[in-house]
């Protein structure tokens, strides 16, 4: 199991090195060229969205990401160190709602794009996991 960590300051001009990092990555570890641009997308909605918790929230520690190659798979992990709010933990205000409504809208989009994404949330921040199948190495006719 290979794995490649990214880390950089929660900035917008950030997310773009992100989403190249991770489709480089993914094609080199067997995922079809034909999914490539989700894969681009699903991690540039990702690390809008932890960027986005991060500087609402004014947290200066950097977003984080893991590109995880494994036997059958390729998995992504987008993490934020946002604390992320409990059902039924106080009433949000108006601004709390049209950005929790933008939050869930990011995550529908990344639930478009990737069959496969687990998103878990606490006080100490959350994390994004998407996973594509991989196609086994094929080795050039020597």
């Amino acid at each position: 199991m290979a794995t490649v960590e990214l880390r950089f300051s929660a900035l917008p001009e950030h997310v773009r090195t992100a989403r190249l990092v991770a489709a480089a990555v993914a094609r080199r570890a067997g995922v079809d060229e034909a999914v490539l641009d989700e894969v681009r997308l699903a991690v540039g909605e990702a690390c809008t969205r932890a960027v986005g918790l991060h500087q609402h929230v004014g947290i200066t520690a950097p977003v984080k990401v893991s590109l995880i190659e494994e036997e059958k798979q390729f998995s992504i992990e987008v993490g934020d160190e946002a604390p992320h709010a409990t059902p039924g933990a106080g009433a949000p205000g108006a601004a709390d709602d049209a950005e929790a409504e933008e939050d869930e809208m990011g995550l529908a989009v990344i639930s478009g794009l990737v069959d496969d994404v687990e998103v878990t949330a606490g006080e100490d921040g959350g994390l994004i996991r998407m996973t594509w199948p991989t196609a086994p190495a094929v080795l050039p006719p020597v």
